[in-house]
């Protein structure tokens, strides 16, 4: 009996996300981590420093998602207003968390705990926090809403320390073939194949490689058996179009021509 899908939203928080400023990098991490558990990241929305907007969209997405993930605003400085708009979603009072003082007391030189310093343990009344191994002004838990930094080595330590506390279903399993086909000559085999398997997702991706175009076909299942048949069928396309594919060991990319008509037979975690 399969298991229920287990689901996440990713909230990257900031202005200087959306103004290009700083490059996102905790999208692929969480992406690929979470995967790993059995659980799906079905949506990321990158939502200014605003209260109101932060507030509104934490409410919505909890609502809607087994996990939700924050990055970004909970350092030092007024504009870090994440903690203040999750305890506004929760109707709770924001307070200075006893043990994030603590942490931050022992971290800092006598004298070094300034005001703007000791924002960073602020929480939620009633959240659990998250430990932060590297600058050690931890994150935060309240409900199903885990808030963590926006630096990617401090998220990504973050991430480490709570996911034991995440429970996920099956990982989602992939294949990925690359060919020198252009996608107007594959779209109807491939919408015939999706409809073949509509539990498996099948996604077309073109490339430029080295004046060669081609698309990345990727295959996605939990159920190892249904993603080996779609990928079957997909060779078989492809060879009866006159050409074939490099099929990736890792599932993420091409490999050196295997023989014609020969499945793979490879499975990769995506």
């Amino acid at each position: 009996m399969a298991q229920e899908k287990v689901t996440a939203c990713l909230l990257i928080i900031g202005n200087e996300i959306l103004s290009g400023r700083t490059k996102d990098k905790n999208l692929a991490f969480l992406g690929e981590e979470l995967n790993r558990l059995g659980i799906r990241l079905m949506e990321a929305r990158v939502i200014p420093d605003v209260e109101d907007v932060v507030v509104a969209t934490v409410n919505e997405v909890r609502q809607c998602f087994d996990y939700v993930f924050t990055t970004g605003g909970i350092g030092p400085t007024h504009d870090d207003i994440t903690a203040d708009c999750v305890a506004k979603a929760f109707g709770v009072p924001l307070i200075v968390n006893p043990q994030a003082r603590a942490i931050l007391e022992a971290h800092y030189e006598k004298g070094q705990l300034n005001a703007a310093r000791l924002r960073m343990a602020r929480t939620p009344e009633g959240a659990d926090l998250i430990e932060n191994p590297v600058s050690r002004a931890p994150g935060f838990q309240m409900g199903n809403v885990f808030v963590m930094a926006g630096i990617p080595a401090i998220m990504q330590a973050m991430f480490q320390s709570l996911r034991h506390r995440l429970a996920g279903g099956e990982p989602l399993l992939s294949r990925t073939v690359s060919v020198d086909l252009g996608e107007g000559t594959l779209a109807a085999g491939l919408g015939e194949i999706q409809d073949r398997f509509a539990d498996v997702e099948l996604g077309s991706y073109p490339f430029n490689r080295n004046g060669t175009f081609g698309v990345r076909l990727v295959l996605r299942s939990t159920d190892p058996r249904r993603l080996e048949a779609a990928g079957q069928a997909v060779d078989e396309l492809i060879l009866e179009l006159g050409s074939r594919g490099d099929w990736d060991p890792a599932g993420h990319g091409p490999v050196e021509p295997r023989p014609t008509g020969q499945s793979s037979g490879v499975l990769g975690a995506d």
